[in-house]
C-alpha cells in the first residue's frame, strides 16, 4: 500500500495544477506497465494542461525528492517509461506552435502526434521524415527521448537527425534552450553568459571538460559502435558531440540536442521541441514484394536492393506472415503473397516519374535473380502499397496473438550492426539460440542493418527468466564483437541499461554517469534508466513461477486458454490510441477523450491486473474492473484492429455477468435487456407508447424512471409488427409480382429491431427480394440475443442462442442462406454465437454463422453471380454516403455494402470514414454516457452529414447509426 506520507505530498502538488493528478488505484495500476515486458506501481499519475503546470510539478520533484517520469503514448519496448515515481503524461500538451514553410521547420510542444503533425504539413508540401510502426499515436517528446527512426530511415536517418532545438526544464526548476551554438557562444555558456542559472552553466562546462581530454575521446572512438551503423542508441551520444567544432576539427557547431535525443527523459522535461523539414517525396513510390525461401538469402539480397537507392528495405518473416493468417484485418493485406516464403523483403522505391521507379525496380529484381536471390517479385502500387505496410506496421501487435504463455519477447530485438555484416552477423546470432533450443521472430529493419528480433519465451516461469538475461548477456557478446549497437531504436530503459557498462566500457559508463549527475544531481527524472539500471530481470510484468488462475466463464474463451490469457494478449503496442484522423473504429471513447483510461489497452490491463492478483471466489467483483469498462461502447473495433485481436466487447461482457452476479442486475440493465419482451408487450398499443415517449412531460418522466438521456429521442413503434405483417402478406407476395421460375430461396431473419421499430425497411427487404427472383421466408426462431449480450445477461443470451442454433442449423445452409437486416443481430450468429452455446453445440453454430448473412453480403453475392440484373434498377444518379455499422467492420466488412448499394448503373456510393457512430445499441441512451456518445459523432460523423445536401443519401444500415445521425444532424 502506496506510503500516506507521499500520497499527501501529491495532493499537496494536485492543488497547484491546471491540470489533473490522480492517486487513485486504478490509474497507477493502468500505467504501470508500457509495451515492455515491465511492471512497477507508480507513486502517481500527472495530465498537466501547461507549461506552467509541468515548471511546478518539476520544482516540486526537486524540493521532494519525488521521481518523475515522462510518458507519451506508451509504447516503449524497454521499459523506459515504467518506474516507481509520479508518471506525467504528456498527451494534453499537443499544440503545433509555428510552421516556417521558407526555412522547413516546425515547433511543437511534445505531445504532437507525428502522423498529425505531417497532416498538418500537408498543404505546404513538408513533412517529418522519421516514420515509426506507431507513428499514428506516437508523440515528438517521446520520438526525441527514444530516437525514433521507422522504416524510411535509409533516407531520413532518426529523430535526432532533424532536431534542431528544444525548449526545456531543468532539474532545478530552471528553464533551458538548446539549440547549434558556434565556438564562441559555446565558451560562452561556460563562462556563464547567456545560460539560465548555475545548472545550465555546470552542464557545458561539465561537457567541456568531459570532451576536452583526449584520452577520453580516444576511448569514446574506440569503444562506441562503428560510425557506419547508422541505428545507434546506446547510452549518451558522446561520441556525436565530440565531433563538434569546439573539440573536433570539423566546423559543425555544438548541440546540445544531439544528446538528448536518446536520453529518455532522464536529463531534463522537455517543453517545445524544434523540428527540420523535408519536402513531401516524389508521388512515383512503388513496392517490391521480394519473396525468398530463407532469411539468410533475404539478407543476401537486401545488400543488392541498397545499391539501387531505396527509401525502406524492410523484412518480413514466416512467423509474422503466419499470424496474419488469423488476423481479421490483416487477412485482407495478404493479397500479394505467393506460396509460403520464409522471408519476404519489402522494397520501396521512389522516383520523379513512375516510369523510372519501374524501370529501377525491374533493374533490381534482375540483379537478384541473377545472383540466384528470390522466387516471386509482385510490384505494388497505390493503395496495395498501403495495405504491405499496414501488414509490416501490424507485426509487433501479431506477434503476441499466440495462444498460451509462451510469447516472441522483445529482449534482443533492437540490436543494429554494419549493414554488410547482418549476413553474417544473424547467422551467428540464429547458431547461438540453436543453443538454446530456441527459435526467434525477424523482421523489419533489414536495410539499415537492424532486424527486430524475438525468440520465444515464457516469462512466467523462473528458466525462462534465467533464459532472458542468459541470451541477453550471449547476444551483448555478439553485438560487441561486431561494434554494433545493443539498442538500435528502442532504447536502453530498463532492458539494456545495465549492458551499457559492458558495450561501451567502465570509463565511458563512468563518463555516462557524469553526464547524469550534472544535468540532474537529484537523479528526479527518471531514474534506473541508462544509469543504475536494476537488473534487467527484475520488476517484470509477471512473477517468475507464478499460476495463471483458471476461471470459469460462460464464453468460451479456450482459444486463448482462458479469459485472462486473453487480455494477455494486450501487449501494450497501443494501437486503441489512435486518433479519428487515423480512421478506423477502435477506440471511440479512447477518440473523444484522449485518455488512457478508455483505450482498449486499459481495459485489458484492469482485467489482467485485478484477475491475476485477486483472491476473491468471484474475482469480477471489482469496482476498479467496472470504472475501466464504464466507457467501452462494445463497438467490436478492436476484435479486428487490434493486431492482437484483443475482444474487449466480449471480455466487457464476461465481466458484466459475474459482477451482476455478486451485486444485482440494476433496473434499467434488466428494462435494455428485455427490450424484446417490452416490445411485444407495448406492439399491442404502439400508438399510445409513441405517443407516451415523445410528449412532454411523459416522455420525460420515462427517462427519468430508465436513466435515459433527457435530450435523446426515443425509438418509436411500427403500427404493426414485421411478423405480423409477413403472416399477411405472403400469401400474395407481399404485393409484388415475383418472376415465373424462383432463383432460390432465403430464410428471412427478423430480429427484434426489425421487428418492432424498422418494420418498414424489413417489408421494404421482403418486397425487394420476392421482387428480384427469391422466395422468402421468415422461419421459426427466437429473437437474436443482442441486447442481452451488450449488457451481459449472458446466461439468458446463451439460452437464446442455443435455440435458435436447434431451430435454423437444420434448414439453413449454402443454398439456402439466413439473411438479416441488422448487423448485429445478423452478425451474433458468426460472432458471438459459436463463443457462447455449450461445447457440444460449437461446430453447429460455427456452420450455422457461416451461412448467415447480411442482405447486403447476400444481394453483393447474387449480383457477383450474374443473377441479378442491373436494368431492373433505376437509371437515376445519385450520390449516396455510407456510414458501416461497427460490427459489420469488425466481423464483416463494408465492402459488399458499397458494391450493393453501387449497383444501379448511375449510383456512386462513397464511404464516411467515421468509426463508431457513438450510440453503440443502448449507450448512448444513457443519461450519463450522452454527452461522450454525441462527442463520438462529432469527430468526424456529424460533420460530414451535415455537410451534404439533400440530395445526397445518407446510408447507415444500423438501426442505431440511423438514430445516432438523426438525433445527431436531424438527418
Amino acid at each position: 500500500m502506496q506510503d500516506q506520507k507521499i500520497t499527501e505530498k501529491l495532493n499537496e502538488l494536485k492543488k497547484l495544477l491546471e491540470g489533473d493528478l490522480f492517486t487513485d488505484s486504478v490509474l497507477r495500476k493502468l500505467y504501470a506497465t508500457d509495451a515492455s515486458a515491465y511492471r512497477e506501481i507508480p507513486l502517481g499519475v500527472a495530465l498537466p494542461r501547461s507549461e506552467k503546470d509541468l515548471k511546478t510539478i518539476v520544482r516540486f520533484a526537486w524540493d521532494h525528492d519525488i521521481p518523475l517520469i515522462p510518458r507519451a503514448a506508451g509504447t516503449s519496448l524497454a521499459g523506459q517509461v515504467v518506474g516507481n515515481g509520479l508518471v506525467v503524461d504528456i498527451s494534453n500538451l499537443n499544440r503545433i506552435l509555428e510552421v516556417n514553410e521558407k526555412e522547413h521547420w516546425v515547433r511543437v510542444q511534445p505531445g504532437v502526434i507525428r502522423d498529425v503533425l505531417n497532416l498538418h504539413l500537408q498543404p505546404y508540401g513538408l513533412f517529418f521524415g522519421p516514420e515509426t510502426s506507431t507513428a499514428n499515436r506516437a508523440m515528438m517528446g517521446g520520438m526525441v527521448g527514444n530516437n525514433s527512426c521507422g522504416s524510411n530511415s535509409i533516407v531520413y536517418g532518426s529523430t535526432r537527425n532533424h532536431l534542431l532545438s528544444v525548449k526545456a526544464i531543468l532539474s532545478d526548476g530552471s528553464e533551458a534552450e538548446f539549440k547549434a551554438l558556434d565556438k564562441k557562444a559555446f565558451e560562452d555558456k561556460c563562462n556563464g553568459k547567456n545560460v539560465s542559472g548555475p545548472l545550465e552553466q555546470n552542464i557545458y562546462q561539465e561537457i567541456n571538460r568531459i570532451l576536452s581530454d583526449p584520452e577520453n575521446r580516444r576511448r569514446i572512438r574506440s569503444e562506441y559502435p562503428k560510425r557506419s551503423i547508422p541505428r545507434r542508441n546506446n547510452g549518451y551520444a558522446l561520441d556525436l558531440l565530440m565531433e563538434a567544432e569546439p573539440f573536433g576539427e570539423s566546423d559543425e557547431p555544438f548541440n546540445f540536442c544531439k544528446l538528448i535525443a536518446g536520453s529518455e527523459g532522464t536529463l531534463a522535461f522537455m517543453t517545445e521541441i524544434k523540428l527540420n523539414l523535408v519536402p513531401l517525396p516524389p508521388k512515383a513510390k512503388l513496392l517490391v514484394a521480394c519473396h525468398f525461401e530463407s532469411i539468410n538469402e533475404s539478407l543476401e539480397a537486401n545488400l543488392i536492393a541498397l545499391k539501387f537507392s531505396p527509401l525502406a528495405c524492410e523484412l518480413i518473416d514466416r512467423y509474422i506472415i503466419d499470424c496474419t493468417a488469423n488476423n481479421i484485418t490483416q487477412r485482407e493485406n495478404r493479397f500479394f503473397i505467393k506460396g509460403t516464403p520464409g522471408a519476404i523483403l519489402v522494397v520501396e522505391l521512389s522516383r520523379d516519374r513512375m516510369e523510372d521507379a519501374q524501370e529501377t525496380a525491374q533493374k533490381m529484381i534482375a540483379a537478384m535473380q541473377e545472383a540466384g536471390y528470390g522466387y516471386h517479385f509482385p510490384i505494388l502500387t497505390g493503395s496495395d502499397s498501403n495495405k504491405v505496410w499496414e501488414l509490416r506496421k501490424a507485426g509487433l501487435g501479431l506477434l503476441s496473438n499466440i495462444p498460451g504463455d509462451a510469447k516472441p519477447v522483445p529482449v534482443i530485438e533492437d540490436t543494429a550492426v554494419d549493414v554488410q555484416e547482418l549476413p553474417a552477423y544473424i547467422r551467428e546470432f540464429n547458431l547461438i539460440l540453436k543453443k538454446y533450443n530456441l527459435s526467434s521472430v525477424h523482421y523489419a529493419h533489414a536495410g539499415t542493418g537492424e532486424l527486430h528480433l524475438r525468440p520465444i519465451l515464457n516469462l512466467k516461469k523462473k528458466e525462462d527468466t534465467t533464459l532472458f538475461r542468459t541470451i541477453l548477456e550471449e547476444i551483448a557478446k555478439l553485438v560487441k564483437k561486431y561494434r554494433g549497437s545493443l539498442s538500435g531504436e528502442h532504447g536502453d530503459g530498463r532492458l539494456r541499461g545495465e549492458f551499457i557498462r559492458f558495450m561501451l566500457g567502465e570509463e565511458n559508463y563512468q563518463l555516462i554517469r557524469r553526464v547524469k549527475d550534472t544535468w540532474d544531481p537529484k537523479h528526479i527524472f527518471n531514474p534506473g534508466k541508462i544509469v543504475d539500471t536494476p537488473p534487467m530481470n527484475t520488476f517484470l510484468r509477471y512473477t517468475p513461477g507464478q499460476e495463471t488462475p483458471e476461471i470459469e466463464t460462460i464464453f468460451n474463451f479456450d482459444q486463448y486458454q482462458g479469459i485472462l490469457r486473453t487480455a494477455e494478449l494486450c501487449n501494450g503496442s497501443g494501437d486503441c490510441r489512435k486518433t479519428h484522423l487515423s480512421g478506423g473504429t477502435m477506440c471511440p471513447s479512447y477518440m473523444a477523450t484522449r485518455e488512457e483510461k478508455n483505450t482498449t489497452r486499459a481495459r485489458a490491463n484492469i482485467l489482467r491486473e485485478i484477475l491475476t492478483h485477486s483472491k476473491a471466489d468471484n474475482p469480477f467483483d471489482s469496482e476498479e474492473i467496472k470504472e475501466v469498462m464504464d466507457l467501452c461502447l462494445s463497438c467490436k473495433g478492436c476484435k479486428s484492429e487490434c493486431p492482437s485481436n484483443v475482444d474487449v466487447a466480449k471480455m466487457k461482457g464476461e465481466f458484466l455477468q459475474h459482477y451482476y452476479d455478486a451485486n444485482g442486475i440494476p433496473f434499467r440493465t434488466r428494462l435494455i435487456a428485455g427490450f424484446n419482451t417490452m416490445n411485444a408487450l407495448m406492439s399491442k398499443i404502439p400508438g399510445i407508447y409513441n405517443f407516451v415517449i415523445s410528449k412532454e412531460p411523459f416522455s420525460g418522466l420515462v427517462k427519468k424512471i430508465a436513466g435515459f438521456a433527457p435530450k435523446r429521442s426515443m425509438p418509436k413503434l411500427y403500427k404493426t409488427t414485421l411478423k405480423r405483417w409477413y403472416k399477411k402478406n405472403r400469401h400474395n407476395h407481399f404485393g409484388v409480382m415475383p418472376p415465373a421460375k424462383p432463383l432460390g430461396k432465403v430464410w428471412l431473419f427478423c430480429d427484434e429491431f426489425t421487428n418492432f421499430n424498422d418494420t418498414q425497411t424489413g417489408i421494404t427487404a421482403l418486397k425487394l427480394l420476392t421482387r428480384l427472383g427469391y422466395e422468402v421466408e421468415i422461419p421459426e426462431h427466437d429473437q437474436s440475443g443482442r441486447a442481452l449480450i451488450s449488457k451481459g445477461l449472458l446466461r439468458k443470451a446463451r439460452k437464446v442462442a442455443e435455440k435458435n442454433v436447434r431451430l435454423l442449423a437444420g434448414i439453413v445452409n449454402e443454398d439456402t442462406p439466413l439473411v438479416g437486416i441488422e448487423p448485429s443481430a445478423i452478425l451474433s450468429f458468426r460472432d458471438e454465437y459459436p463463443d457462447l452455446v455449450d461445447k457440444p453445440m460449437i461446430e453447429t453454430a460455427r456452420n450455422l454463422g457461416s451461412h448467415a448473412l447480411m442482405i447486403d453480403e447476400f444481394l453483393d453475392r447474387e449480383m457477383e453471380k450474374g443473377r441479378i440484373a442491373r436494368d431492373l434498377f433505376t437509371k437515376e444518379k445519385k450520390l449516396i454516403k455510407l456510414h458501416g455499422h461497427c460490427q459489420q467492420k469488425a466481423i464483416a466488412s463494408q465492402v459488399p455494402t458499397k458494391r450493393m448499394l453501387s449497383f444501379p448503373e448511375h449510383y456512386e456510393v462513397q464511404i464516411i470514414p467515421s468509426g463508431c457512430c457513438g450510440m453503440a445499441g443502448s449507450f448512448g441512451y444513457e443519461k450519463e454516457h450522452y454527452d461522450l456518445s454525441m462527442k463520438v459523432g462529432e469527430l468526424v460523423l456529424f460533420p460530414e452529414v451535415r455537410k451534404q445536401p439533400d440530395e445526397v443519401l445518407i446510408a447507415a444500415p444500423g438501426t442505431s447509426c440511423r438514430h445516432q445521425i438523426a438525433d445527431g444532424t436531424g438527418r
